[in-house]
């Protein structure tokens, strides 16, 4: 049996039906359905302040109002903060929710409460509600190292997780998990679903930070791709069954001083105009912390 078989086989027998294979229900036909371009708000719309890095925004409206759940780096460990808006852009920071080490997380409106996704510990998994709700995978598997970059969607009452996946090559690619509750998770058995880029490409040394939506018949992504160097950017990619992706062209860079070396962390917001997208960005060419971070907004029309 190959190598490949046999991770299969492990995964199928020894797994304890936390594998599955699914794609998601068709998309919605109504709303933007690109082609796209991108508008971004010149300045950052939420400064760092006393933090050294401000990034990850997770944006959902609730009860009548914007809530922002974003990670601060305070140089020693991350925490998550949140922020409130009437509208999106002007922010009023209420403080800190969940610390330490616990950021980078997934906000989801579902009922009468705010669900909370987030990255934490070491090797980095994802909890909600102070536990571990997806695990690092088995021994060989992709995401061997570590699971982390929550992004979570409804779709048909049933929940989708996409995540990055780190494998002991270091290795950084996005796959997807699905569940009824949020807390159990079944993991895509094909996973990973994109692939690292071709060398010389921008996403060549690691895929991240997926921010999934439907509209106009295909499902949509950004991603954050890691370059040489640690240069980062947003990528757009389609769908039409949430599993199967195709990069598209559109490559968003920042090109304002101080989003001019990274620009990552996309959340997103379906509007009748286009998609808003808030963003992280950084005029410091790192892969974590120190890029003097901090929060923009831009629109995909």
């Amino acid at each position: 049996m190959n190598r490949n078989l046999f991770i299969l086989f492990a995964l199928i027998s020894f797994s304890c039906g936390k594998y599955a294979n699914f794609t998601l229900p068709p998309p919605d036909a109504a709303g933007p359905k690109g082609p796209f371009h991108w508008e971004a708000a010149a300045e950052p719309i939420l400064s760092k302040g006393d933090l050294s890095d401000v990034l990850n925004p997770s944006v959902v409206r609730f009860q009548g109002e914007y809530l922002n759940y974003y990670s601060g780096y305070d140089g020693h460990t991350w925490s998550t903060e949140l922020a409130a808006s009437s509208d999106g852009i002007h922010w009023t920071k209420r403080g800190q929710i969940r610390s330490p080490d616990a950021g980078n997380g997934s906000a989801l409106v579902r009922g009468d409460r705010v669900m909370y996704w987030y990255q934490t510990g070491f090797p980095v998994q994802i909890a909600l509600d102070g536990s571990i709700v997806l695990k690092t995978g088995p021994r060989g598997s992709w995401d061997e190292r570590g699971v982390a970059d929550p992004y979570v969607i409804e779709r048909n009452g049933e929940l989708y997780l996409y995540y990055l996946g780190m494998d002991r090559a270091r290795r950084q690619r996005l796959g997807v998990a699905r569940s009824r509750d949020g807390v159990v998770w079944e993991k895509l058995i094909s996973n990973p679903i994109m692939e690292l880029g071709a060398p010389g490409a921008f996403d060549e040394m690691g895929l991240g930070e997926p921010a999934v939506w439907s509209s106009g018949g295909w499902y949509w992504m950004l991603y954050t791709g890691r370059a040489r160097g640690e240069k980062r950017r947003i990528r757009l990619a389609k769908s039409t069954d949430g599993v199967h992706w195709s990069r598209e062209s559109l490559i968003i860079e920042g090109d304002q001083a101080w989003d001019k070396e990274v620009i990552c962390d996309p959340t997103v917001e379906v509007v009748p105009d286009g998609v808003r997208v808030w963003f992280g960005g950084g005029d410091v060419a790192r892969p974590d912390w120190g890029l003097h971070g901090q929060i923009g907004v831009g629109m995909l029309r």
